[in-house]
């Protein structure tokens, strides 16, 4: 397999620091640049000192060559605006992690393998889903497959404070977030757009509304989405969620209870279901970092570039 190049802009962010640490191992692909304008001049290892002896990185203010892709790991709202500044080869594929190009953008496509990934493959621009978008989506694409998602879910998602971004605020300071919890963007949270665009391409009739509680918790990584429903169908719920994800490499059924630091570290999405009668709870956990963006952003390169989708991916759990 041909080896690739790739750049990666703003590279001292949570997830370019993580798509650093991940690509730096990846078989087949070498980074060519990475972009960070506070840090330029530095070396990687200079600001991120768990690479060392891994990288001979330097941070750069701009992209340097030409390369086979790009990752954009800057604020939302700032993409559009680098893509307009930096005018990338038409050879050049392009990863959006921000969520500039994730709904109306029709020369993106949304990068959620487990839902797209025909369309990811043959792509030249992927906007990658957000962390909660994420685990909720994969919670509940089974039963939108077959077409029995009701008309109301309600869902409570706790995440950890890498989710804010690495920008100082009060609500990631530590002396606020440790020994608390709290919610936030109660039922308008963004995420929720592109939860219900994938809803809406699918072949299901009923649109249901559905009632999000984000909560922030007080440990620094992952996403436990509790998405709960009352559902009307005879069809067994297990083997729907083992069938539909049964070609995907990184989401699964579980059927015993299992928690969050079974995910950390890794871009896998574990899935328990609960059942009562009509009353269903589907409980999906990532790590917002990995399988909510860098992972995920590298999962959609290797389907790109005709790799297989695993590759530089089988990263073990911190379970203690």
């Amino acid at each position: 397999m041909k080896k690739i190049n790739v750049g990666i802009i703003g590279a001292a962010g949570y997830t370019g620091s993580e798509l650093i640490r991940i690509l730096l191992h990846h078989p087949f692909v070498s980074i060519s640049y990475v972009v960070s304008n506070t840090f330029a001049g530095k070396k990687v290892t200079q600001v991120f000192y768990e690479l060392l002896g891994e990288c001979n990185l330097v941070f750069v203010t701009a992209p340097t060559t030409e390369v086979d892709i790009v990752f954009l790991c800057v604020a939302h709202g700032a993409a559009k605006t680098y893509l307009e500044k930096f005018l990338f080869s038409a050879n050049t594929k392009i990863i959006d992690l921000s969520s500039d190009h994730r709904t109306a953008a029709p020369d993106f496509v949304y990068g959620l393998p487990e839902w797209n990934k025909e369309h990811i493959v043959n792509a030249t621009k992927i906007a990658n889903p957000g962390c909660f978008a994420t685990a909720i989506q994969l919670g509940i694409l089974p039963l939108l497959k077959q077409g029995v998602l009701p008309n109301q879910i309600h869902i409570n998602a706790i995440t950890g404070s890498t989710g804010a971004g690495k920008s100082l605020s009060e609500q990631t300071h530590f002396s606020k977030r440790t020994a608390n919890a709290s919610v936030y963007q109660v039922l308008t949270h963004p995420h929720l757009i592109e939860i219900n665009a994938t809803i809406a391409s699918s072949m299901q009739t009923i649109l249901p509304n559905i009632f999000f509680v984000p909560q922030r918790g007080a440990f620094a990584r992952g996403i436990m989405a509790c998405i709960s429903m009352e559902i009307n169908t005879t069809l067994n719920l297990e083997e729907c969620y083992n069938s539909f994800y049964e070609q995907h490499p990184f989401t699964f059924y579980i059927p015993e209870p299992i928690d969050l630091k079974t995910v950390i570290n890794t871009n896998r999405c574990l899935i328990n279901l609960y059942q009562k009668d009509k009353q269903l709870v589907v409980v999906s956990y990532i790590d917002n970092l990995i399988k909510g963006a860098s992972g995920q952003a590298v999962q959609n390169m290797n389907l790109m570039s005709g790799y297989p989708e695993h590759l530089g991916l089988q990263l073990k759990a911190s379970t203690f």
